[in-house]
């Protein structure tokens, strides 16, 4: 079922958390972000989303008048159906410059789509215009991705942090973090093993930290809300050792398998 994160004055914003099904994948959050005749669905997935999510969608937005597809970065969970999302929607792409290159892989030569179905965003960022309000992309580069970008909405005061704040929470229920340092236990693998320094961790940090900011929520997991959740949050990220900090040799990192297995509960790592 979908959860509605804010609804005021004709602004809406809805995630859609429990759209992946059994061990098919793991768990994603899509947004979708709602104002006037504007819309934006982030991180919309791959093609094992597309279906149920498509027909979620058009619940609340019909399809060819979606105004922008969002992909924080290139992956197959973020944007692995891109190509029916340009066939059957209006929608413009918009991802950094540097993925914009790749992201046509996956999009059959004969759909014929031209460059004006791509808002393609430097590393700098940009201001979107969102009917008489904007969206924020605002740069989380070498945060997962090296060119990842985040969505704040300044009329929800919600940012949209992709995989930073990411959990691996395989729970139904979509609800805020109440206890910060249990929720680590999910948390804290992943971001040491796919964030790729402290210092890219402490630059997005003092970003968000000049934003007025009610809200995070991630692509995977679980959203953090209020100031004092939010502010525990950035304190533990901004001391974070992760990615090069961690590197002790070829192939080898400090926390070695224990964090791939944290990581990745399921698989099968050799010993």
């Amino acid at each position: 079922m979908p959860t509605e994160l804010y609804n005021q004055n004709g602004h809406k914003v809805i995630v859609f958390n429990d759209m992946v099904r059994g061990e098919d994948g793991v768990q994603a959050n899509q947004m979708l972000i709602m104002r006037g005749r504007d819309s934006m669905l982030l991180d919309p997935g791959g093609a094992l989303l597309y279906t149920p999510l498509s027909m979620a969608v058009a619940r609340y937005v019909p399809l060819k008048q979606l105004t922008y597809i969002f992909a924080s970065h290139q992956d197959p969970d973020v944007i692995g159906s891109v190509d029916r999302w340009l066939v059957y929607t209006g929608a413009k792409v918009v991802c950094s410059k540097w993925w914009g290159r790749f992201v046509p892989h996956s999009v059959p030569h004969y759909l014929d789509v031209g460059a004006d179905r791509y808002v393609l965003l430097g590393d700098e960022g940009a201001d979107l215009p969102f009917a008489d309000s904007i969206l924020a992309c605002l740069p989380a580069h070498f945060l997962h991705s090296v060119g990842n970008f985040n969505v704040f909405d300044p009329v929800s005061k919600i940012l949209f942090s992709g995989d930073v704040g990411a959990s691996l929470y395989e729970g139904n229920d979509y609800k805020p973090v109440e206890d910060f340092a249990e929720h680590l236990k999910i948390m804290a693998g992943f971001h040491r093993r796919f964030m790729a320094s402290n210092r890219a961790c402490r630059i997005w940090v003092q970003m968000v930290r000049e934003l007025n900011v009610e809200m995070i929520v991630p692509q995977h997991g679980l959203p953090f809300v209020g100031k004092e959740m939010i502010n525990q949050f950035l304190g533990w990220l901004e001391s974070l050792e992760c990615g090069t900090d961690l590197m002790v040799g070829p192939g080898r990192f400090r926390t070695d398998s224990p964090v791939l297995r944290a990581v990745i509960p399921r698989a099968r790592i050799a010993s």
